[in-house]
């Protein structure tokens, strides 16, 4: 299994993120956020009443959200039982898509990057993400 094949894992978010352009880390070790021209476009959540596993109750204490384009994006994440994204009432209206980290390894390496990309994108200046998307192959 190549390298971008394998599950994803939580250092790989944190190696994707810095790994775009003008990154900026805040936050703290266990809940870190990446940003971009000012705006954040993946964070860890501490704990918080709106995501709680169905079954138990209990607030999920490793949620962790990514920015998305568009709404049509975040349905197309949340909707496809395939992947592990969800979203919650209070997220309604915000493009923004949520995943358990414990969840990642349902991801390959290859599709989490294409998530953080895609969240970079969505959040980044114009001309940074211009600048980006002409420096890529192909």
């Amino acid at each position: 299994m190549s390298g971008d094949e394998r599950p994803a894992r939580v250092e790989d978010v944190h190696a994707l993120a810095t790994a775009m352009p003008d990154v900026v880390v805040g936050g703290d070790d266990e809940h870190p956020g990446f940003s971009v021209g000012g705006k954040t476009f993946i964070f860890f959540r501490e704990p918080r009443k709106d995501a709680f596993d169905p079954e138990t109750g209990e607030r999920y204490t490793d949620v962790i959200a990514f920015h998305v384009e568009s709404e049509d994006d975040k349905q197309a994440l949340v909707q496809d039982e395939s992947t592990p994204f969800f979203t919650t009432p209070h997220w309604n209206g915000y493009r923004a898509v949520l995943l358990l980290a414990r969840d990642l390894g349902r991801l390959s390496r290859a599709e989490l990057a294409e998530i953080v990309q895609d969240a970079w994108l969505a959040r980044a200046p114009k001309r940074a993400a211009k600048a980006w998307r002409e420096s890529r192959p192909g």
